[in-house]
Parts: structure tokens; sequence; C-alpha cells
């Protein structure tokens, strides 16, 4: 059962209502997280930052390992909703999450955003001397940003446990669902 309710797109605010409007046709769609998001058009559209972040660390990544890195936060963090989102991502390109084959760079990334998932998002000095031997500074501090807003998505699901979007439901792990609860 979620905290928060998303809007009702009836009944709520004319602001609310055009960030929607924008985010279908940006988008295609508006989540739940999204939706449940738009009580606060502030705590939205700050989230919203994740997409600049993302368009900033994609072309230095690549699509996949974007998703990767992503996926590895999500599943870290044990955020159904973002880990299936991810998996759905990948799957839909062709990879098997549940059988990653990972280079060494991809390993990194991964292991990147695992340590940024974890409490006091301590970074290991072993990772970030590797790091920083594949990447800039200014991708790092990016790369890290991105993470930060990946974390926070995770944080909004888990602590208003915002409804699973139906449309995630065939690309969920097996019987049993990874991470937090729909």
């Amino acid at each position: 059962m979620p905290r928060i309710q998303p809007i009702d797109y009836n009944t709520a605010p004319p602001g609310a209502r055009a960030a929607h409007d924008g985010t279908i046709l940006k988008h295609g769609r508006v989540t739940n997280m999204k939706a449940t998001l738009l009580h606060s058009p502030p705590a939205f559209h700050a989230l919203m930052a994740w997409y600049t972040l993302r368009d900033v660390v994609q072309p230095f990544l690549g699509e996949r390992l974007t998703y990767i890195f992503s996926h590895a936060i999500s599943d870290e963090n044990d955020c159904l909703i973002c880990t299936v989102f991810f998996r759905r991502l990948l799957i839909d390109a062709g990879d098997d999450p549940d059988n990653f084959t990972l280079n060494e760079r991809e390993t990194l990334v991964a292991d990147f955003g695992r340590q940024l998932a974890q409490p006091h998002a301590r970074v290991s000095d072993d990772v970030f001397d590797r790091l920083s031997a594949a990447f800039t500074e200014e991708q790092i501090v990016a790369l890290t940003a991105f993470g930060a807003m990946m974390v926070a998505t995770n944080v909004i699901n888990n602590a208003l446990e915002v409804p699973f979007d139906d449309y995630l439901d065939p690309y969920k792990k097996g019987d049993t669902a990874e991470g937090a609860t729909s």
C-alpha cells in the first residue's frame, strides 16, 4: 500500500497537470514515482534532473553501461521499481541482466555504482583509483552526481512505498520480485 497516492490528474493543481502533460510529451508516460512526486512540483523537477545527468554521462558510458550502472545502484538499494525498470531496458536491448558478461570497464562502473548505494556512499580507494585511470575528473563528477540522482529515485520509491508500475510486471526476476514492496 503506497504511503502517498500518486496524484489524480483530474484534481491536481494546474502546475502539476502541466508537468504531467510535459512528461507525457517527452517520455511517453508518467510512472507512479513521477505521479507521486507531482504532489510537490519542486521535488518533481529536482528528480527529473536525472534525465539531464543521464544525457551527460551516456555519451562517455554508452547506453548499455548507463543502464548497467543504474541497475547496479537500484539493485544494491533494493529498489524494486528501479531495478525492474532497468531490467526492462536491458532485456529489451537484448541483454540478460541475470547473466551479464561485463568487461573490465563495465565491471568497474557497476562496482562504483554499488558502492555509491552503500551507507555513507564510501568508495574504496581501489575503485576510485581505477575510476581515475578510466575517466576524466569531469566525467567522474558527472557520473557521481548521476549515481546520486539514481539513489535519490530509489529513496523516493522505497520510503514512500510507491506502487509498482504494472507495465513492468513481465520483467520481474522469477516468481518473486527482487527489491522492496510493490
